[in-house]
């Protein structure tokens, strides 16, 4: 399946995700562990577009998970190095159109502080949890 950028800005648009989550894990300097994912889900019977996303960026996971009454797949990308420099750049030369690009543009920050090894620091992980309560309210409005 051949996709085009500009309909696969579209596509995320509706169905995609920019997620941060901050989970304990005692490995960690600070006992926490900052963790990014891009994902897009789809009903099985839409499993092409979700490898044709695959196949586009040359990176992530189509993975399935059961619902309640429907298989849901999900194409992720959770690799730090391949979400700053695969992801990233395509939605900056392709920005989304709807709100989803104000989710984006704090998921991005979150990237840049992790690059900088902010994550690290007390300081940026609490700037993170408050990007990601920031990320779920405006989704919520």
């Amino acid at each position: 399946m051949e996709l085009h950028p500009e309909w696969i800005t579209g596509f995320v648009d509706g169905e995609g995700c920019f997620h941060v989550s901050i989970t304990k894990n005692e490995g960690m300097k600070l006992g926490y562990q900052v963790l990014p994912e891009f994902t897009v889900t789809q009903h099985e019977r839409s499993i092409q577009v979700l490898h044709g996303l695959k196949t586009f960026f040359g990176t992530g996971v189509v993975r399935s998970s059961q619902g309640k009454s429907k298989k849901i797949l999900s194409y992720r990308v959770r690799n730090a190095t391949d979400l700053r420099t695969i992801i990233l750049p395509f939605f900056l030369k392709h920005p989304l159109k709807t709100s989803k690009n104000v989710e984006f543009l704090k998921f991005r920050r979150v990237l840049l502080m992790m690059e900088q090894g902010e994550h690290l620091t007390e300081e940026g992980l609490l700037a993170i949890q408050k990007l990601k309560i920031e990320s779920n309210a405006s989704r919520n409005e």
